[in-house]
């Protein structure tokens, strides 16, 4: 009797919606979406229904949902992460791992919590890039400063990469997180003060600039 009492009157109601995970998400949105505010009965949620509305935002991964007896329902969001940002103008559009472009949420100054990719016209190879990035371990993706492409004739998706610790490398989107794995031990062996490219391919090895200036000079 008790139980039936309390299907019954208001105390069965959500009166509580917790939201854990978002970042870029609004909670006021996820809140919005899920409808469970106000009068909904705890016993008549329906999970599906409401993972199949915030799914449908661009950022949002995976969501999951917990009844938390009596009156409170626990949603978690896991969203897309912002692999890359790309640079087209004089506005940054935030890359998603899956390798989806936020329109509409432009940034007018340089981002600086990942990379930026230039010069990526293709769509195809822009997906290609970020689903590379999102193989990259963090740290070794926090060291990558700007990406562009530079594309020549047996190499449509040439890349040239500015690190952070200064250092220029050259590689391709084909395979990227497989060919740059090895940069930082590859860089612990060379001279800072020696300027050159770094070439991230199947055998890594260092090209430095001295030897492009001395063929300049015997030539002059």
């Amino acid at each position: 009797m008790t139980i039936v009492a309390y299907f019954q009157t208001s105390f069965s109601h959500v009166k509580n919606v917790e939201i854990s995970g978002n970042v870029y998400v609004p909670e006021e949105w996820i809140v919005e979406q899920s409808e469970l505010l106000p009068e909904v009965s705890m016993w008549l949620i329906d999970g599906d229904v409401i993972q199949e509305k915030l799914l449908s935002h661009p950022e949002i991964e995976a969501v999951s949902l917990v009844r938390q007896w009596p009156n409170t329902v626990s949603i978690t969001i896991e969203e897309y992460e912002r692999i890359a940002y790309v640079e087209e103008g004089e506005s940054f559009y935030p890359l998603l791992s899956n390798g989806v472009t936020l329109r509409g949420k432009e940034y007018e100054s340089v981002p600086f919590d990942a990379p930026i990719l230039a010069g990526f016209g293709s769509t195809e190879l822009k997906e290609e890039m970020a689903k590379e990035l999102n193989q990259v371990a963090p740290s070794l993706r926090q060291r990558i400063s700007e990406i562009y492409l530079t594309p020549v004739d047996n190499d449509p998706s040439r890349l040239t990469i500015f690190m952070n610790d200064g250092f220029l490398v050259s590689s391709t989107v084909r395979r990227f997180a497989e060919r740059i794995g090895p940069y930082p031990s590859v860089v612990e062996q060379l001279d800072v003060n020696v300027e050159g490219i770094v070439h991230m391919r199947m055998n890594p090895y260092f090209e430095p600039f001295e030897k492009e200036e001395e063929d300049s000079e015997s030539e002059g």
